[in-house]
């Protein structure tokens, strides 16, 4: 794969896994059944609360990548991947023990503390099909950051436009203006346009 084609990549596809991470965060995560017959559902702003800020952090890399250069690009890929692990992460928390992810729900909704007394009230906890998105969406981030770290310096060189400011020694002989120059330049400031001649 090209260069061209390898950056468009890393670029593109850390925007649509990000979309997909939101997407996913605000949806219903969690169904609960309580014990008293009241059901519940505990969307992913409450069960994956850290999904927001890694699919904000995997947006700002995006425009980072876009001035990096080569050593830059492998740093920020790793940072990329490390993201999609956190995504991938929160989906796998909440899928793995959906009481823990829904209790600040079932608290708000009983007055019931403690994870232990939580568990009590429930009869019934069950994951939606939102929490796998997120983790084909942190899933997704992973691969591009490993693939960008991998694959950095095949990337078409950057325009120097960004680049700092260099002072180097001048050589006298080539930036001195000759007396015509000189000339015109005097023109130019008494309003006398030598090109008007």
């Amino acid at each position: 794969m090209s260069g061209a084609r390898l950056r468009l990549l890393a670029i593109v596809v850390p925007l649509a896994a990000s979309a997909l991470a939101f997407l996913a965060w605000s949806q219903p995560w969690v169904e609960v059944a309580l014990t008293d017959g009241r059901e519940l559902v505990a969307y992913g702003d409450v069960a994956a609360p850290a999904v927001p800020p890694l699919a904000i952090a995997a947006l700002a890399l995006v425009g980072a990548l876009a001035l990096a250069g080569p050593v830059f690009r492998v740093v920020l890929g790793l940072l990329q991947a490390l993201l999609g692990a956190g995504i991938i992460a929160s989906g796998v928390l909440t899928i793995s023990d959906p009481v823990q992810s829904a209790a600040a729900t079932i608290t708000t909704a009983t007055g019931v503390e403690g994870l232990d007394s939580v568990r009590a009230l429930v009869l019934q906890a069950a994951t939606t099909g939102w929490p796998v998105l997120a983790i084909a969406a942190g899933a997704l981030g992973f691969a591009i950051g490993v693939l960008t770290a991998l694959t950095a310096s095949r990337w078409p060189q950057r325009t120097r436009r960004f680049d700092a400011v260099r002072l180097a020694p001048i050589d006298e002989s080539e930036s001195a203006p000759t007396p015509d120059r000189q000339d015109a330049w005097d023109a130019l400031s008494d309003g006398d346009d030598p090109t008007a001649r």
